[in-house]
């Protein structure tokens, strides 16, 4: 009897061992070719992998392995995670585990929020992907709460509210786990809301901390507002951030000042259009970088802040990378925000360049014009050079792998109101777009010191999806027409493609298992393209999400 008490323990030490992650699981993610334990494959943010089974020579010969459906019609943004042979995967309205060999569901649990919540919700009903940590799995939900599950089970654990959807406020950002803290952004610029990044306690859901992005007057950085314009000045900050363990700092980015009528704040604006460099213990400010200041066009700074080490003149440096919404290419100190290089890598022409000394644009013309309320054509439009879809950095190659925009906009101001939860922009939103001639987005490989693009891949429809790159020279994108891509990371040469049946939004990551490299990726239309561009060519592509897998196939 005894053994067999000895026996059942020791099983149930091994189970729960299974599903118990530790902070140096997470701060190893990068080169943990097994699993995919945190947002951006690494918390440097890279979407890269040294796994070299899928190169250039075979990955002609790619074949699903399953196709997983979410039940469900709406955009599909989430990045999975992998662990010991499952796979966690968001939407909206569900979180999902799976067994990556089979593809059979492990479990799902259903995420129920208020009928009027996608009121409040200005360009998609999405969920971009769960953090794993202590046998917990960690999300947001469309009504602003943080929840946590059982990674086992499936079963929920804590639930916090985060804010009111009635004021504007909503959540579609992916948690970050850095130095045993669970951090969370928040969505909700568009109307009106005050932006923040908090902290919780894992195991409890205990709200440790918040960091407002726009400071009150009393704080540091207040007197970029004017009156009570900081009560209504957007900054969210809804894309993951990046963490460097040996810094022990968080860099998050943050978005745009509200209303896009800048008339109405005058100001820097901080931290609006910045990054800033948190202490994850406390959310303190270490430094910050603001990229736009005061900025009318939607040049939010959200997107990924990808983490590297490169040779800057002669020297290496420890830098942060961020192919910004404004249309250049910034590298920073990533210790002291230092700005070292930034470059346009798409058509710019609300300024001419960045003073390096400064770190303010050189500001045209355009945007003089838009701040005195006259009608002006802007590169690049609202929706930016390249929008949220992440990036990849390949160390191996050194360059940047982004799916860039190539098109401008129509910018001409309103008068505007604040009123809670309603449209708070001071924009004419009738006639958006300047599309010119030509594709209408590129894969681009970018040189993240001078901006300067090796090869690019045009599409008639531009790519909305992440990017993801390997150790066997490998990228793959996908299309909002569905199409599923791989290409040669040295030349562009595109290598192989597969329908998936819907519009790919989703973040391709891979992993070995058992021996065999897999690639997964959601597939599912219906974001912030979709919803404004009016491109009438997608309007045979069918919705419906589900999760593709893919290996070679054995010869």
């Amino acid at each position: 009897m005894k053994r067999i008490v000895l026996a059942v323990s020791l099983a149930i030490l091994a189970l729960s061992g299974a599903n118990a992650q530790t902070n140096d699981e997470l701060i190893k993610g990068a080169t943990d070719t097994s699993n995919v334990l945190n947002y951006g494959m690494g918390y440097n943010l890279q979407r890269f992998s040294p796994l070299k089974q899928i190169n250039k020579d075979n990955a002609k010969n790619l074949v699903p392995v399953w196709n997983y459906s979410f039940a469900d019609d709406r955009s599909e943004e989430s990045q999975p995670l992998v662990y010991q042979g499952v796979i966690y995967v968001t939407s909206h309205n569900a979180t999902m585990a799976i067994d990556a060999k089979t593809g059979k569901q492990v479990w799902k649990t259903k995420v129920e929020y208020p009928a009027e919540t996608p009121r409040i919700v200005c360009c998609g009903i999405i969920n971009r992907g769960a953090a794993i940590f202590d046998g917990k799995l960690f999300r947001t939900t469309l009504d602003a709460n943080v929840i946590a599950l059982d990674a086992k089970t499936g079963k929920e654990l804590w639930r916090q509210k985060a804010a009111d959807i009635k004021e504007g406020y909503s959540m579609t950002v992916a948690p970050l786990v850095a130095d045993g803290v669970v951090l969370t952004g928040i969505s909700g610029a568009e109307f009106g809301t005050r932006g923040f990044i908090d902290g919780w306690d894992p195991a409890t859901g205990k709200h440790l901390w918040r960091t407002n992005t726009i400071p009150s007057p009393d704080e540091p950085g207040g007197d970029t507002w004017k009156g009570d314009t900081w009560k209504f000045g957007g900054g969210s900050t809804w894309i993951t951030g990046s963490y460097d363990p040996e810094l022990n700092t968080v860099y998050w980015g943050i978005g745009n000042p509200g209303p896009f009528n800048s008339a109405v704040r005058p100001g820097d604006n901080l931290y609006t259009c910045s990054v800033l460099a948190l202490e994850p213990k406390t959310g303190k400010i270490k430094w910050h970088y603001q990229f736009s200041p005061n900025n009318p066009f939607d040049y939010d700074s959200v997107a990924e802040m990808v983490l590297a080490d490169l040779n800057v003149e002669g020297k290496p440096t420890k830098v942060l990378m961020d192919a910004n919404r404004n249309g250049f290419f910034y590298v920073l100190d990533r210790t002291n925000g230092k700005l070292l290089a930034a470059n346009p890598y798409v058509k710019v022409n609300w300024a001419t360049g960045i003073d390096l000394k400064t770190g303010r644009p050189i500001e045209t013309d355009v945007s003089k014009d838009a701040r005195d309320g006259k009608k002006v054509v802007v590169y690049p439009s609202i929706l930016g050079g390249k929008n949220w879809e992440p990036m990849s950095y390949n160390p191996q190659t050194g360059f940047a792998y982004a799916n860039t925009l190539a098109f401008g906009g129509h910018y001409k101001t309103e008068p505007v109101t604040y009123k809670a939860g309603e449209w708070y922009l001071g924009m004419d939103l009738t006639d958006l777009w300047e599309w010119g001639d030509g594709p209408r987005g590129h894969l681009k490989a970018i040189d993240p010191l001078s901006g300067k693009t090796k090869w690019e891949v045009p599409s008639d429809i531009p790519r909305f999806s992440g990017v993801l790159s390997t150790g066997g020279g490998v990228v793959f994108s996908g299309q909002l027409t569905g199409e599923f891509e791989a290409f040669d990371a040295d030349s562009g040469k595109k290598l192989w493609q597969f329908q998936t049946g819907s519009g790919i939004e989703g973040q391709p990551v891979t992993w070995q298992q058992d021996g065999v490299q897999y690639v997964a990726v959601a597939s599912g239309y219906g974001g912030v393209y979709s919803l404004f561009s009016g491109d009438e060519r997608l309007a045979n592509i069918p919705a419906g999400g589900s999760l593709w897998v893919f290996a070679v196939k054995a010869q």
